[in-house]
């Protein structure tokens, strides 16, 4: 018995060193990089030690010249350049970020190279011109310039640009430490070229579905589909498992019941009998909805048509019970929801040395001044996913808190710090037209409002290559305001990771946190004004919105976003010397007499208070009629303030 013991003991031995030995000297390439773009059924396993590191432009001080000005955009110059990025190996680049690239070279310097392998315009890691920098993998939308390709190094990376400023850049890489790494070569072999057609196919499909991600260990799925209808003060259980396997995802069709300003239906989720759910949120934030409105449509969450889906995996070593549950509202009516619901799962085991269980937590707080935002803090080991983040001021005007850098500690230092909230959902320039100014979705983020009336925002985005692996603990926030939160915020936010010990405990949805705010007053500046000129005037925007009178004229502002209700209209507006004469209607009514925009030296008027009007969305604008008073011909438009009337 003990010699057998013995043999036994030392072929596992064997067995072992052989694994581990295989791993050692296999070399680790490209392609399993981009392997990663596409295998999310591979989101719960871990990468161990593999932490995560970025070089941005954020400002050292603190202050808010994140890239403006350039000097913090290089850690050094050197003679070919500024070098942006010097990272040790092994390790890969998962993300190159900027909203402000230019057609200066960059160049990468692999393993202590004198020679670039890889010389390419800071402009082309983004159009789509250059392979294998390839389009929806790489690109631009809401203002900002993303590229995910893997650029992988075995020694060191050094990334030098070659022109005189660089501004605003965020360079995130992971380690690959122990690992034999194939730095960057520049050639493709059909199969390489094969992998990532498949990936910008997968990222290109706007109705993504549970069999893009049926592979691997999510293969085999079964599909368990109940309908039913539940009642406010319910919960119905839709799912409930009594042995160890995985959901590989979920589909949730309420209709349009699930929109407004009321969140009372939640979405419940619990593994292995665990004390605290593992999801628990109002259903419409889970899903990425805006405001009572849907808006995200990413490939692995969101709303497409009336179905919201989700195709995270999710492990579970025992059981797992899902459900949902109808909070009632005090003299609120609330109707009945009819609800089709499909959970995709199969039979595999979790394996608890390799995979974490999904965990999100949900959070809605209106922050105090001077202090972060948390979107998780956490102990032990897993990696963050995603984040989903609405992001409401509560003070009127521009929407100046999304100035707040991002930040991440792990393992007791800071990996992360970004340079500005709507950079760390790949995007630039809020406010700006056809940048950060409304809800776009992206594969893998986006923006999911934008409303300067509102003083509303939100984005999200998915860590899929590159999830950010922690072994001790993680901190993951974001600031509010140009420097040091100072900016008054009702921040909701809906965080996704995997770990190997579960939530110690949750926030509750109470009636107050699962409404909708909404302000009472609103304005309206000159940039995203929608404006219709009628004859007889030239509209253009300038300083603000100018609008010349050809004798006299008129031009149409649409006063969209807000609430129906009565309001009292101010105008800001300059007085000048060829200011002309304006008035202002609702429609068919008038709001104001004709008012004198000329004065003998510029004055800027502020809140004028030029009538009430009672909107509705039939009458949501206002009409300014411009005449000239002699030569004077200009009308020069600043601000438009709505203010609630009780």
């Amino acid at each position: 018995m003990i010699r057998i013991s013995i043999k036994i003991s030392a072929v596992i031995f064997l067995l072992t060193i052989s694994y581990q030995s295989y791993g050692q000297n296999r070399t680790y390439k490209w392609s399993d990089e981009v392997e990663l773009l596409k295998r999310v059924d591979q989101m719960p396993k871990y990468r161990h030690n593999q932490l995560i590191e970025q070089e941005s432009s954020y400002d050292r001080t603190g202050g808010n010249d994140d890239g403006f000005s350039g000097k913090y955009s290089f850690l050094r110059k050197e003679t070919d350049g500024l070098v942006i990025a010097d990272f040790k190996g092994p390790g890969v680049i998962n993300r190159i970020w900027t909203p402000t690239p230019t057609d200066d070279m960059l160049s990468f310097y692999f393993d202590g190279e004198k020679k670039p392998r890889l010389k390419i315009r800071f402009s082309d890691l983004f159009s789509g011109k250059v392979y294998p920098f390839v389009k929806p993998v790489c690109g631009n939308e809401v203002g900002g310039y993303y590229c995910y390709i893997p650029i992988p190094f075995n020694k060191s990376l050094k990334i030098v640009f070659e022109g005189e400023k660089i501004m605003f850049h965020q360079i995130q890489s992971r380690k690959l430490p122990g690992m034999s790494v194939e730095s960057w070569t520049g050639n493709f072999s059909d199969s390489d070229r094969k992998l990532l057609s498949e990936v910008s196919n997968l990222w290109a499909d706007i109705s993504p579905t549970v069999d893009n991600y049926s592979t691997g260990i999510s293969s085999n799925y079964q599909t368990e589909e109940k309908t039913f209808t539940i009642q406010p003060g319910e919960e119905v259980t839709f799912f409930d498992k009594k042995s160890a396997g995985r959901i590989i995802g979920f589909d949730i069709n309420g209709g349009t019941s699930f929109e407004g300003i009321y969140k009372d239906i939640l979405l419940s989720a619990k593994w292995d009998n665990e004390q605290v759910e593992a999801i628990y949120a109002p259903i419409a934030d889970f899903f990425g909805y805006a405001y009572g409105k849907p808006a995200m449509r990413s490939i692995v969450m969101g709303r497409y048509a009336t179905t919201n889906y989700c195709y995270l995996p999710m492990p579970f070593d025992q059981s797992a019970t899902m459900k949902l549950i109808y909070k009632k509202r005090d003299n609120v009516p609330q109707s009945a929801v009819s609800v089709n619901v499909k959970v995709y799962y199969n039979d595999a085991r979790r394996d608890t040395k390799e995979e974490g269980k999904l965990y999100t937590v949900w959070r809605r707080e209106k922050t105090d001044l001077g202090k972060f935002y948390t979107f998780t803090e956490t102990k032990g080991k897993g990696h963050y996913v995603g984040t989903i983040h609405q992001a409401q001021g509560l003070r009127p005007g521009m929407t100046l808190f999304f100035e707040g850098d991002d930040s991440t500690y792990v393992d007791g230092k800071m990996r992360m710090h970004g340079t500005g909230s709507e950079d760390y959902y790949n995007g630039g320039w809020y406010a700006l037209l056809d940048r950060w100014d409304r809800g776009i979705s992206m594969p893998i983020h986006g923006s999911l409002d934008y409303s300067l009336p509102m003083a509303r925002t939100g984005g999200y985005r998915f860590f899929v290559s590159d999830k950010l692996s922690f072994e001790k603990e993680i901190y993951h926030g974001m600031e509010h305001g140009e420097v040091r939160n100072n900016f008054p915020v009702d921040y909701t936010s809906v965080a996704f990771y995997y770990a190997a010990q579960p939530l110690k405990e949750k926030m509750e949805p109470t009636a107050e946190l699962r409404e909708v705010y909404l302000p009472a007053t609103h304005v309206y500046f000159p940039q995203l004004m929608q404006v219709t000129p009628d004859r007889g005037i030239q509209v253009i925007l300038d300083r603000g919105l100018m609008m010349t009178a050809y004798g006299q004229g008129a031009a149409r502002v649409m006063l969209t976003d807000v609430p129906e209700g009565n309001y009292k209209v101010l105008l800001n507006y300059h007085e000048r010397p060829n200011g002309a004469d304006f008035q202002v209607w609702q429609r068919q009514k008038q709001l104001s007499d004709w008012k004198s925009g000329k004065a003998n030296q510029d004055n800027y008027r502020e809140r004028v208070h030029i009538g009430d009007i009672q909107l509705t969305p039939q009458t949501n604008s206002i009409t300014f009629h411009v005449r000239k008073n002699g030569d004077a011909d200009l009308f020069e438009l600043n601000l438009i303030t709505l203010e609630r009337i009780d």
